[in-house]
């Protein structure tokens, strides 16, 4: 899928709007950057899929991680973001999140965040690899949720951030490497609009919807990351997906997160058997790197013929499980699970890209004027494996240090050029529903945990198949997205195809060990 744009427009004839900042997606990224314009007296909008509230951050549980206890340092946390990152990390990034991330997380509290506390402290907990107890969580385990709930309070109550609910981000209008607008479908009336902005930043997620697999809700289609390719933008990291070790897995219930932060009170996996096994892969057992759980979790499955593993809280105090978990309690009571004394079923599913948009440190693509923030950049931050907690933190930090950088450079002159595409022929007769499912089986089957060049070769076959989509015009949301999972499938495949070795979030069983010569990032351009 290498076509410039999704549908045939001209500029001059579409309603157009101008804007300092035009800002794509609204989970803690878009809005914390709206945020922090809209303090600078700047006029932002914001333009959302669906409604605000949906984001992968109005659904993160575990919480956000950052070194506000007596014990911990932000050199520890540094240190424990580059072991989990496996070697790809960029220290100077993981630098800055760990040393800003304490600022921005208390600039959330004095926004009205209310983290769970203990005898007045905050209540810190701990994750998976993190060598200290620095996760704070909300209402115990719905962290992302409370921070969704203050971010859009705060773009709802700023006079000068407007956010349009229902607007799907089309494409981007780039002319010589410049970034300067948006064209975007207004869901509600079917009418496209264009977007001036001074600065266009990129917040749209993650891709998890590629995978039939995932804990990311339905609006998670890697647009941002194909909207981005098609208009020249570098990316990188793509063959780094994470898998989530432990989501409900019960025949006919959707997937549903179980915290890492059930594991790190002490939570056991245990096999078919009954059997306890994390102990036998790692040093830290159920605390160990995700990529390394997964991995485990597929061979326990594998060697005791069974689609999943279990979860058990049995030992731990019932009423401390009951008030620390009470989203995963009643979720798990709704299908007759008592989690204080039943195993839970669990097996991995896509959670999380490490990979995306490349960025510097200030959010800046190899487009000018076009910025990347929280899951849809990729700036090295997270290497080949992210560690637990870091996303939301990520989003924060990358997010406000994007508002510094514009702030710093020369106002853009005044004035843009008009766009126009007319060559996209009426769309072929295309089942959008059936090919997102044809999609979603081919990654899982050939792109998920566990790869081969046979596999990955399949995948870039199919993509290869339902490339001449790309002369067609997308008739509808939902062909949008399609459009946009082809193309971004097919990075995943060729970045996963091009690195022979397994690290982190990629594994390949036909070169299962890491290798010293691919100590360095798959960049790639059209």
């Amino acid at each position: 899928m290498t076509g410039r744009y999704l549908v045939n427009f001209d500029t001059r004839q579409l309603p157009q709007e101008n804007w300092d900042y035009v800002i794509l997606g609204s989970g803690i990224a878009g809005l914390y950057t709206a945020y922090a314009a809209s303090r600078l007296n700047r006029r932002v909008v914001v333009l959302t899929k669906y409604t605000m509230e949906d984001s992968n951050t109005d659904k993160a549980q575990g919480g956000i991680a950052a070194a506000l206890g007596h014990s911990d340092s932000p050199a520890l946390h540094l240190k424990d973001t580059l072991a989990a990152g496996a070697g790809l990390c960029d220290p100077e990034a993981v630098s800055v999140l760990v040393n800003e991330g304490p600022g921005r997380v208390r600039e959330l509290i004095e926004m009205g965040a209310q983290f769970d506390r203990e005898n007045g402290q905050l209540a810190l907990t701990r994750e998976g690899a993190h060598s200290r107890r620095r996760i704070l969580h909300a209402a115990g385990d719905a962290t992302g949720a409370e921070i969704q709930r203050v971010l859009s309070g705060q773009a709802r109550l700023a006079p000068n951030i407007e956010v349009r609910e229902n607007h799907f981000a089309v494409d981007l209008l780039v002319q010589d490497n410049t970034c300067y607008g948006v064209l975007a479908l207004d869901g509600s009336s079917g009418e496209l609009k264009v977007f001036w902005g001074r600065a266009v930043v990129l917040a749209t997620g993650g891709l998890g919807q590629l995978f039939e697999h995932s804990t990311n809700p339905l609006v998670a289609t890697g647009d941002g990351i194909a909207m981005a390719w098609r208009a020249g933008a570098e990316v990188m990291d793509m063959e780094f997906i994470q898998f989530h070790p432990t989501v409900l897995s019960l025949p006919g219930a959707p997937p549903f997160l179980i915290s890492e932060a059930v594991r790190g009170e002490g939570a056991y996996l245990r096999n078919r058997y009954g059997e306890r096994f994390m102990p036998r892969y790692h040093e830290l057992a159920e605390l160990a790197p995700r990529d390394v759980v997964v991995r485990a979790m597929l061979k326990e499955m594998g060697s005791t013929a069974s689609d999943r593993v279990f979860l058990d809280l049995s030992h731990l105090d019932p009423a401390m499980v009951q008030q620390r978990f009470p989203t995963i309690s009643r979720t798990c009571s709704s299908y007759g699970l008592d989690v204080t004394k039943d195993p839970i079923p669990v097996a991995p599913a896509a959670h999380y890209m490490m990979g995306g948009v490349k960025t510097n440190l200030y959010g800046e693509t190899s487009i000018e004027g076009l910025y990347a923030c929280g899951e849809v950049a990729c700036q090295g931050v997270h290497g080949a494996n992210r560690l637990a907690s870091n996303s939301l933190l990520d989003g924060l930090v990358f997010g406000g240090r994007i508002v510094e950088r514009v702030n710093s450079l020369p106002p853009r002159r005044h004035g843009h050029p008009e766009f126009s595409c007319h060559e996209l022929a009426g769309s072929p007769e295309v089942d959008a529903a059936r090919l997102r499912q044809e999609i979603q089986s081919v990654m899982g089957k050939y792109v998920g945990p566990v790869r081969t060049a046979e596999g990955l070769e399949k995948a870039l076959a199919f993509f290869e198949d339902w490339s001449y989509l790309a002369g067609y015009r997308a008739r509808s949301i939902e062909e949008m997205e399609v459009w946009n999972m082809l193309a971004v499938g097919q990075l995943v495949a060729q970045a996963a195809l091009i690195r022979t070795e397994s690290r982190g979030g990629h594994y390949r069983l036909d070169y299962p060990q890491p290798r010293d010569l691919w100590l360095k990032h798959v960049i790639l351009r059209r």
